[in-house]
């Protein structure tokens, strides 16, 4: 299945993963950023989201489906690894790629996500959603969640945010919150993981907060914990010089490592 993307830059390869739901314009500053500065910059829309389309489907995109399709991008490409910077379910995305390919990740950024498995008050609520957005579309969702997608304090992102939602199909999104609902376990993973890895989370995020980035750098064996002041789940928008210069931070020492 064709998936949409954009490939800007040369250098070592940079794969971002998008969000839900959003599509691969949330990484604007970023392929804006690396993509002139020594990066091969892969920034796709996944399946059923952006540009990107859900294809045939049981009613349930799972974790695995999305990883897999990336690793087809990246055969498509001819490239053989990168780094992989996923955040929220885009991280769980990444988290499930670094577990059945490793050898195609020679970096690991988890930006404001978590690795449990969903609990069973977790699966209800996920399908709810999913029941919702089938019967009303995307627009109430995003009018009610979008305060704690971006903080109230930043409304220079929340125009971009609220479109993106707004726009996403109701059908690829019930898709993915279904598909969620059954992820695995990924803490096992995460421990496993032998690359470097970057853990970024918004001080102000109250979907994955600050304990949930501190576990995941707990876990990882060679990892840092950036928490960006003043942002809440999207600081990568948000507070995006501060997000961009602790991934420059982490990409210039996988330089100095190689």
């Amino acid at each position: 299945m064709p998936t949409f993307h954009e490939d800007r830059g040369t250098g070592p390869a940079l794969l971002l993963i998008h969000g839900h739901p959003f599509d691969h314009t949330m990484w604007q500053p970023q392929i804006d950023r690396f993509s002139r500065a020594g990066h091969r910059v892969i920034a796709p829309d996944l399946r059923g989201y952006g540009a990107t389309p859900l294809g045939s489907t049981t009613g349930a995109t799972g974790l695995d489906d999305f990883a897999e399709d990336l690793v087809a991008l990246l055969d498509e490409l001819g490239i053989d690894d990168c780094v992989v910077a996923g955040l929220s379910m885009g991280g769980q995305i990444a988290m499930e790629l670094v577990r059945r390919h490793p050898e195609r990740v020679r970096g690991l950024v988890l930006a404001d996500t978590f690795p449990a498995a969903e609990t069973e008050e977790g699966k209800k609520t996920r399908n709810a959603m999913a029941d919702r957005l089938l019967r009303e579309g995307m627009r109430g969702y995003a009018d009610e969640v979008l305060d704690r997608m971006v903080a109230p304090y930043n409304t220079h992102a929340a125009p971009h945010v609220h479109r993106m939602m707004c726009a996403t199909d109701p059908v690829a999104a019930a898709a993915a919150l279904r598909g969620r609902a059954e992820r695995p376990d990924h803490r096992e993973t995460l421990a496993a993981v032998t690359v470097p890895a970057l853990v970024v989370v918004g001080r102000d995020d109250t979907y994955t907060p600050v304990a949930d980035a501190e576990e995941m750098h707990a876990l990882l064996p060679h990892s840092t914990l950036t928490v960006i002041e003043r942002a809440a789940h999207l600081p990568n928008l948000e507070r995006p010089e501060e997000f961009d210069a602790a991934l420059d931070a982490f990409l210039r020492s996988l330089v100095r490592t190689s």
